[in-house]
């Protein structure tokens, strides 16, 4: 039977999601790759626990996350396994947040985010979660063939139907993300999060104004992909294989060939050693310096990995020289 550890909130200060109430560890888990069904329960189970048991106690999932197309809904369901065997009695210091939005089944309502495609994902997703209720709930992407009207009403019907706490969106730019908001508004839907690609090399949701919309409206940023799919690491300090596969939304980074991307990496871990940290810790921290950022997600199936990243949180302070260094790095 687990017992969770009685140090878990020992030195781990929470963040606020804007100026609501919700509020999340600096770094959360996210379980979009390697927690399906083709996945090992009982290690991942060690890793979700010990994450807890670190004061990680945010969840993130979706409905689309599994193992390809048999798999959709199956890294809910290992989840829900650990929710109702492991962690039922810790429920209320939990926050679990999912989305929909992306394939889940076939036909025209298993995508997209029409209300019935919403409404319906609700409910699936809590019964592969074993839950009642969600704290979060995300519509996953902007979909353009559904008004964004019907999708902030089907997310603030499911807020008053007691199935998610608060809301929030993921992949909304700036003229989508401004619409949604006067919407929730109007309604007086508790929108938290705008969750999106964030990483030391990729700062196009301050560039493009979004950072500072989401601030000007008392709501939160959460980073995924906060480590560029390991290139934030020392994995590729000595190369990019031909094997390595980026996300989409950092393409632009291997415009001047991998060759030039090495070297920028190799002088920011540089300037991570000065800071006593990996280059993986100070690329966490230079995130969590925008107090916008209410978190960052990140991936792991390995304890030593989880604890090494959790360390960023040990010096998150950057000095002006640092700042001037990083930013001629990567502007």
């Amino acid at each position: 039977m687990y017992f969770a550890s009685d140090n878990r909130y020992n030195n781990n200060e929470v963040r606020h999601a804007g100026e609501t109430g919700l509020m999340l560890p600096p770094i959360s888990l996210g379980l979009w790759r390697h927690f399906g069904s083709a996945d090992p329960l009982s290690e991942r189970r060690d890793v979700i626990l010990h994450a807890f048991d670190k004061g990680v106690f945010h969840f993130d999932v979706a409905n689309h996350y599994g193992d390809g197309q048999t798999g959709f809904g199956t890294s809910e369901e290992l989840l829900g396994q650990i929710l109702k065997n492991d962690l039922q009695a810790y429920r209320d210091e939990l926050v679990i947040s999912t989305k929909v939005g992306y394939e889940i089944h076939d036909g025209p309502y298993g995508i997209g985010t029409s209300r019935k495609s919403l409404i319906q994902g609700i409910n699936d997703s809590l019964q592969r979660l074993n839950l009642d209720y969600v704290d979060i709930y995300y519509a996953h992407r902007y979909d353009d063939k559904t008004p964004i009207e019907e999708t902030v009403r089907a997310l603030d019907d499911i807020v008053r139907s007691g199935k998610a706490l608060y809301v929030g969106v993921s992949n909304y730019e700036v003229p989508q993300m401004k619409q949604a908001i006067a919407m929730f508004k109007k309604l007086g839907t508790p929108f938290v999060l705008d969750q999106m690609s964030m990483n030391l090399l990729n700062n196009h949701v301050e560039t493009s104004g979004l950072s500072q919309l989401l601030k000007d409206n008392g709501a939160g940023v959460i980073a995924y992909g906060p480590l560029c799919e390991g290139l934030l690491s020392d994995r590729y300090l000595g190369g990019i294989t031909d094997s390595f596969k980026i996300h989409h939304t950092n393409n632009g980074l291997l415009d001047d060939g991998p060759d030039a991307l090495v070297a920028k990496l190799n002088m920011l871990n540089d300037i991570a050693k000065d800071r006593d940290q990996t280059l993986s810790q100070m690329s966490l921290a230079w995130l969590l310096r925008d107090p916008v950022v209410a978190s960052v997600i990140i991936g792991t199936t390995n304890n030593d990995h989880l604890d090494e990243n959790l360390k960023a949180l040990d010096n998150l302070d950057f000095s002006n020289d640092e700042i001037e260094q990083i930013n001629k790095l990567i502007k």
